[in-house]
Formats: C-alpha cells, structure tokens, sequence
C-alpha cells in the first residue's frame, strides 16, 4: 500500500475526477484499490478554493512505483488497534469466571466509559454501568423540555446522562493526543459502524452533529448488552466504601505505590447506589470512575474520602455569535461554493493589557448556543451543531485561561467553588436565562436592549443583561482586547451587533485525580477516568482514555483471577 500525500483537486469535483488524478499520480498504473486517509481545504488562493488529499492505495509492483522517488508517496503503515486482554475462548464464551466483586464496573456513561465499557464486553469481561441520568432517547426529551420551560432536572440534562456532556456539543473528534497504538482510528471507526457518517474517517476536522450522535450512542450501548453487559440509568453513587490495608500486604503495596509515585493505603470494596430514591450497597473492587467535568457532587464525595487530587487550569469566558455567512465569506471569499462545508476558525491572541491569552475554543461552525447548566441557581452555556451544520450563526467560546492561583484557596475543589460563583452570578442577572449582551454594550459596560442584525441561535430562554457583572474584571479586559485584534483577523468580527452569551465556565475539569502507571488512584481499585478526571479534553480523547483505562482494569481483574 503506498500512500499520496498532498494531492490537489479544485473543489466541486466528482470521485471519478479523483480517482483519474492517482492514475495520473501513478503515471497511468490503476490501482487495485483506494481510499481516502485524510481531506482538508485549502483557501489560502481563494476565492479558487481546493480539496488537498492523502490516499492509500495499492498497486501491482509498488517497489517499482515507489523507486521513481516521489517526495509525496512513501510506504503505508496503517496501525490497527488491538484489545491486548481477552477472557474468552475460542468459542467466544467466558473462559473464566469472574465474582460478583472482581466484575468491572464503570461510573459514568459518556465518552469514556461508553468506549471502556465496549472493549471491556467485546473481551468477554460483562462489565456493568451505573449512569445518574436518563439513556439517551429519555434524556434527549428531558432536554428539550429544559429548553422550552427551563425547568432542570438535575440528574439528567446537558451535562448528565447516556453520551455524556458531548451528545449536547458539535460532536468534534479532532485531537491532539499521539496515537501510536491505533486507538483513535478505532475510536472513529466504531462511530462509523454504529451509524456516523463515514468521512470522519478522513475529514481534516471530523465530526458527527447532535442529531446523529445520539443514534449512534444508542447503538454503541445495545451492543455492551448483546454481549453481557449491563447499563443501569437513573443509578447515582452516593459514596463509595474502602478498607484500610494493613500488615505485610500494605508493606508490599506501599513499596509498589512509592514506585509509581502514589501512597495507596486503601482497597476500595463497595459503592453505595441510589436509585429511585432507595441506596443500597454494592461490594466491588475494581471501578472506573468516568464521571465527566460537571460531577460536582461526586467529587466532593471522593475528596472527603481522601481521594488524591489537585485543583487545575481551565478556561472561563463567553459564547460569541455571529453570521455564518460573514465567517464563510472570510475563510472562503466572497461568491464561496455552496459544497464547501460550513467555516470554521481558531484565533489565538495574547493580550497586553492583563497578560493573558484569549483564544477560541470549541467552535461551531451553523450552530446554536446551549444553556448547558446542570445545577439549579447556576447558568453555563456551550456550543452545539446540528450534522448539516446549516443554522443561521456560527459560535464559539471566546475564553481566557484561570489558574489555581486565580482560585479562592488552595483546596483541590477551589476551581470548582471557582465555576460556580461565576455561573450562579449568570443566573442571577439573567433572572434563570442565558444573559445575552451586544459587543457594542460590552465595551460600554451597560445592558443592551434591542439586537442589531445578528438574531441569537440559541437553545434554551435569554434574556438581555450586563456580561460584566458575571465575569472577572482580567477576562471582561481580555475579551474587549481580543475582539478587537480578531477583527483585524476576520473583517466584521468586531461589530458591535456580535451577540455576547454567558458563561462558559466548563471548558474542561477543574481538578485532576492523582493516578499511577497502572492508571490507578491512591484508593486500590479506583481508576479515574476520562474528562472529569482531568486527563482528556473532549469526546475522542475521553474515548481513548477510556480505552487505555479498560487495559488497565482488565490485567487487574485477570491477575486477580
């Protein structure tokens, strides 16, 4: 298989133009066959605008082909990620069985433990999930009647529930974590199979859209259970239970821990569920706990049970709106292609006024704003697109980075007690609603009153108010600074018509979890996991971790058997 990198076509043009081209390419040798590894845009001539493509294909004698000496083709090497731990036998059953308090039980249901959960079955293992929210077909009309009404259902809304916070987002899965070991691919190809469009297999900037990610997470969980597992919904952990270690064993486990340079002098043998307002006792001994960046709650509870953890930087900031079209019409030029998909950008500035950066995050390119707020008498808001990505107004975080030392003290929850006072600012001034400013108002410093030509594309009810009375000063400075440097980046990404919402506060978690090598924590058969846990930063980077977790667990629970 040899692989063409960097190989042009203007765009409108058919796969048979395509295919023709690699013949071209090949100095008239047909392939065997063909597919396309990576797509992207190129607008730097617009407004001629091309699709620049990577493609692997096969051909009789390629030693041949490859001697010509092209810089652009090298030698395919297509890693295929493997599940290294399997407990079946040949026929495809268990091939030993596990107790009850061996099994491998997953906390939390989005990206993360969904994917944990999916290798953890296929090897044979009947892992069992506990999810506080709703599955994704019931959580979905939660939601909607969330938007409609503003009544919150706090166990099962934009943050909680089957799919996690990312059902509710664009659905990226673009990362930058390494993948040497194939599992990115992985993570995409299973979308694939259960439903996703296949070209994130290859677009530059992959993603799915709310409407069909929740499908395919529906799907994902039916085959857990097709293959023993079990998912449990509306089930919350109220606590967790743990012995201490003693004796020569803790000895023993004590010098293991200092070599990975974690102390763990505690087992943990239990979780306490409730369900329907009943708690009830469940022994375990070998958890992942992937419970997302919005589980306040539950990591209040693991910090009183000792928990290590440390308070972490993250992103605090506004959604900013504005036409879709004048975003097209930036990246693209003026009379762009209709084939094209809809703009997206990334700006990055560094501000001399406070000395902090200000950068876009997240953004979503014919999308709405989303009251993603998961605690009553708190507001936060995200961004979300729909797969077609058609919607009036393209968003994104405008957000400023906030460190411990911005924080109130130095407790490891001190970024969450951080979050909350800014989004229970948000709620106030917005009366419950998402508070919407104009830019224009912003830099007066006074609430708006009427729109400009930009109409909000929002999810859920908003109302008029004064941002600064939500935000800290350093950011207000630092969103005035950056807004204007970005007009000079994107012409008529200043006008004071922008449409400001507020806050967006959960960029990512605001602790992480101490773990070792083992991707255990200081509490024997605790695995932190995922977002919440602070070792990933969105739906395919949780999906990986969530994989790598899974290994983990996985030799543990053979090793013990």
């Amino acid at each position: 298989m040899i692989r063409i990198s960097q190989l042009k076509l203007k765009v409108g043009h058919t796969r048979e133009e395509l295919f023709e081209e690699i013949i071209h390419q090949a100095h008239g040798k047909r392939p065997v066959s063909w597919r396309i590894v990576r797509k992207s845009v190129d607008a730097r001539k617009k407004p001629q605008l091309f699709y620049v493509y990577t493609i692997d294909a096969e051909f009789e004698n390629e030693k041949k082909l490859l001697s010509a000496k092209k810089s652009k083709w090298t030698r395919s090497t297509v890693v295929k990620y493997r599940f290294p731990y399997n407990k079946k036998d040949g026929s495809g059953a268990s091939s030993t069985e596990v107790s009850t308090i061996d099994r491998a039980v997953i906390v939390g249901m989005g990206p993360a433990g969904l994917f944990a959960a999916l290798v953890l079955a296929r090897a044979g293992f009947a892992p069992i999930v506990f999810e506080r929210g709703d599955c994704v077909e019931k959580r979905s009309e939660i939601v909607e009647h969330f938007f409609e009404s503003g009544e919150l259902d706090e166990e099962s809304n934009v943050q909680f529930g089957e799919g996690g916070a990312g059902t509710f987002s664009d659905g990226k899965l673009n990362t930058l974590v390494k993948d040497k070991f194939g599992r990115n691919h992985f993570v995409l190809k299973e979308f694939v199979k259960h439903g996703a469009p296949e070209e994130i297999l290859y677009e530059a900037k992959p993603h799915i859209g709310t409407d069909i990610l929740k499908d395919v997470v529906a799907s994902i969980r039916k085959e857990i259970e097709s293959l023993g597992g079990e998912v449990h919904f509306r089930t919350k952990v109220c606590d967790i239970l743990c012995e201490k270690i003693s004796g020569s064993v803790a000895e023993r486990e004590r010098a293991e821990a200092e070599k990975n340079l974690l102390m763990q002098d505690k087992q943990l043998t239990g979780l306490i569920l409730e369900k329907e307002g009943v708690q009830a006792e469940y022994p375990c001994r070998n958890v992942i706990f992937a419970i997302g960046h919005s589980a306040r709650d539950t990591f209040y509870m693991l910090h009183e049970r000792e928990l290590s953890m440390n308070p972490k930087a993250f992103a605090i900031g506004v959604r900013v709106e504005h036409p879709a079209h004048l975003i097209n019409e930036s990246q693209y030029g003026e009379g762009y292609p209709e084939e094209v998909p809809t703009a997206s950008y990334k700006l990055t500035h560094q501000c001399k006024g406070t000395g902090r950066g200000i950068y876009s995050f997240c953004m979503c390119p014919g999308g709405y704003v989303v009251n993603s707020s998961s605690e009553k008498g708190r507001l936060c808001v995200n961004g979300m697109s729909y797969h077609d990505r058609a919607g009036h107004n393209s968003n994104t975080a405008l957000i400023t980075t906030v460190t411990p030392d911005d924080f109130p003290s130095d407790s490891p929850l001190a970024g969450l007690e951080f979050q909350r006072k800014y989004e229970e600012l948000a709620y106030k001034i917005g009366n419950g609603k998402i508070p919407v400013q104009l830019f224009g108002d912003f830099l007066k410093n006074q609430m708006s009153t009427k729109l400009g030509k930009v109409t909000p594309s929002i999810k859920g009810e908003w109302q008029f108010a004064n941002l600064h009375e939500c935000l800290p000063d350093y950011v207000c400075a630092s969103l005035e600074e950056g807004m204007r440097a970005f007009g000079h980046k994107i012409k008529g990404y200043d006008a004071e018509d922008t449409v400001f919402s507020g806050v967006e506060t959960r960029t990512s978690s605001p602790l992480r979890m101490e773990r070792n090598k083992q991707f255990e924590s200081n509490i024997q058969g605790l695995f932190p996991c995922g977002e919440g846990a602070g070792y990933a930063g969105g739906i395919t980077s949780a999906a990986m971790d969530g994989i790598k977790t899974a290994e983990a667990i996985a030799e543990k629970i053979l090793t013990q058997n």
